[in-house]
């Protein structure tokens, strides 16, 4: 997705109501065997499933595509303070691995975008933080990896180079 699209879209859901019920997927388990993430293309070093929409892509020895590796490090930045080492949660918030994959992407998007209040609890809106909002498909892809165990915790040990196309993208989001 490229920059102008991913902001467009940011400002669309900005505009949108928060739901104060929402449901906790992070107490729901995820069975990888349920969960189809077929890579069904490429484009410029990012990888997409047969809905457009992102996903990750590990290889048979272990090393991560760009987008994966980019979001271990932009969650550990931005995400973990809260929500705890590798999506796995903390006393202070749910794990968000398993949400990732059962709210997929566009609800995933939209809580991050605009944040959301459950009962005491409070996730904040980060969709005018451009350290998240630049970032926010590679931190999905990376908790999608993590939530469907495609990854295991911790640093990837291996990476895909970053492509052109992501670094110009990233330039051009981050000014």
């Amino acid at each position: 997705m490229s920059t102008g699209l991913r902001l467009t879209l940011a400002s669309a859901l900005i505009a949108l109501p928060i739901t104060a019920s929402a449901q906790n997927w992070s107490d729901q388990p995820v069975d990888p065997a349920n969960h189809d993430e077929t890579v069904a293309y490429e484009e410029g070093g990012r990888y997409y499933n047969e809905e457009d929409v992102p996903t990750y892509n590990v290889t048979e020895d272990g090393t991560v595509d760009w987008m994966t590796f980019s979001g271990f490090r932009r969650y550990h930045a931005e995400c973990h303070v809260c929500h705890g080492p590798d999506g796995e949660g903390s006393s202070y918030a749910p794990k968000v691995k398993n949400s990732a994959v059962h709210m997929g992407y566009y609800d995933f998007y939209d809580v991050v975008v605009n944040g959301r209040g459950n009962g005491n609890s409070v996730m904040p809106h980060f969709g005018d933080n451009p350290n998240v909002m630049c970032y926010l498909d590679d931190i999905y892809v990376y908790l999608k990896a993590r939530g469907m165990e495609a990854v295991p915790r911790g640093r990837p040990g291996s990476k895909q180079a970053k492509s052109e196309s992501i670094q110009e993208d990233e330039d051009a989001c981050m000014g």
